[in-house]
């Protein structure tokens, strides 16, 4: 039960596989708080649902949602991670930065041996004045690697185009003065 649940907070935190862009180094030296209407832990399947207003904090990180799922392989090892909300979010402190990484999207996935984070449907990640926006955003925790991709418009007949856009708006990098 034990490693079940240190699973669980390892998948929810990213722990260690998240380049320290995206959060506070002492984050993972703080205790998690979870919180949710219900909560389900099945060893067997190695799966743990929350439902209801959830809401993860550790440190600089908070994610809250209506669902989350937590999946474990054979080895009750992290397998992967749903977060769903209407929007599903995520806020982080990166260190030496004065704003928060804010994320959200309708479904947030983590694939923990892909090192792999997804923001689908409606995704949107900020920090500051910063923004990138699309239908998908994942991030490679690996290779620090961000990719967006926009969503294909239905048009006549069912056919798609790739009409959809992504949205950067990233500002300059402010100079600094010496005296």
């Amino acid at each position: 039960m034990k490693k079940l649940i240190d699973a669980t907070f390892a998948a929810l935190l990213l722990g260690g596989s998240c380049s320290p862009l995206w959060a506070l180094s002492t984050d993972s030296e703080q205790p998690i708080e979870i919180e949710a209407d219900f909560a389900e832990l099945d060893e067997n399947e190695g799966r743990t649902i929350y439902t209801g207003n959830v809401i993860v904090v550790q440190g600089s990180i908070r994610m809250n949602g209506d669902r989350l799922r937590v999946n474990l392989d054979d080895d009750n090892d992290l397998k992967e991670v749903f977060l769903e909300g209407e929007p599903a979010v995520f806020k982080q402190r990166p260190d030496n930065s004065e704003n928060d990484i804010v994320g959200n999207a309708l479904l947030i996935e983590y694939h923990a041996k892909e090192n792999l984070l997804h923001l689908i449907d409606k995704a949107r990640v900020t920090r500051g004045q910063e923004l990138f926006e699309g239908h998908r955003i994942s991030y490679d925790t690996d290779r620090s690697i961000i990719t967006a991709r926009s969503q294909p418009q239905t048009g006549e007949g069912g056919t798609t185009s790739g009409s959809g856009r992504v949205h950067v708006i990233l500002q300059p990098k402010k100079k600094t003065t010496t005296e």
